[in-house]
C-alpha cells in the first residue's frame, strides 16, 4: 500500500534512499510497504541478498538508513521502522520479482477457479510483463495475468534449512 506523506508518495521516496544504502551494503531491496495497523503506522523495508539475509544484515541496514531517513523526513506521522527478510514463501508482486524468479517453484492462488481448482504449484516458466506462465511437473502449464490471482509466492518452504 503506497501512502502519501510529505513531498508525495512515501514508498517511492523511501525506495530511492533504501536502494542506495542497500547497494552500499551488498544488499537488494525486495519490497517496501507503508501501512497502518490499528493505531500504528509501519514502514517495512524487506531486504535480500544472495544466500539470504540474517539478523545482522537487518541490523546493519537499519542503522545505516536511520539518520538519512530522518533527514529525508518523507512521513508526516509517527511510525515504526521494521527492516526484515522477505522470508520463506515470499510474495512475488513486482515485475523484477518475476524476472528474478524464472525457473523457480511458485505457489499460485487464483481469484476464480480454473478447471475447478484455485491453487496451483509449478515452475515459473516465463514472465513477459503482462502474463505469467506456470509449468506443472507433468509438463502441462497455465498462463494467466497477475490480476487474476489472489497471491503468487515462492514455493521454497521444503528447501528451507
Amino acid at each position: 500500500m503506497a501512502s502519501k506523506g510529505k513531498g508525495g508518495n512515501t514508498v517511492a521516496a523511501v525506495q530511492a534512499l533504501a536502494e542506495e544504502i542497500a547497494g552500499q551494503l551488498g544488499l537488494r531491496i525486495w519490497d517496501i510497504t507503508f501501512t497502518k495497523e490499528g493505531a500504528t503506522y509501519y514502514l517495512r523495508i524487506f531486504i535480500d541478498k544472495d544466500g539470504g539475509v540474517g539478523i545482522e544484515d537487518c541490523e546493519r541496514f537499519s542503522r545505516a538508513i536511520d539518520a538519512p531517513l530522518d533527514e529525508l523526513d518523507p512521513i508526516e506521522q509517527g511510525y515504526c521502522l521494521e527492516v526484515c527478510s522477505p522470508g520463506i514463501e515470499r510474495s512475488l508482486t513486482k515485475p523484477a520479482h518475476f524476472t528474478q524468479c524464472i525457473g523457480q517453484r511458485i505457489l499460485v492462488r487464483m481469484i476464480r477457479p480454473v478447471n475447478g481448482e484455485r491453487d496451483f504449484k509449478g515452475v515459473l516458466e516465463d514472465y513477459d510483463g503482462g502474463s505469467i506462465t506456470l509449468r506443472f511437473d507433468g509438463g502441462n502449464g497455465l498462463t494467466f495475468t497477475k490480476k487474476e490471482t489472489a497471491f503468487i509466492k515462492l514455493d521454497d518452504f521444503d528447501t528451507a534449512e
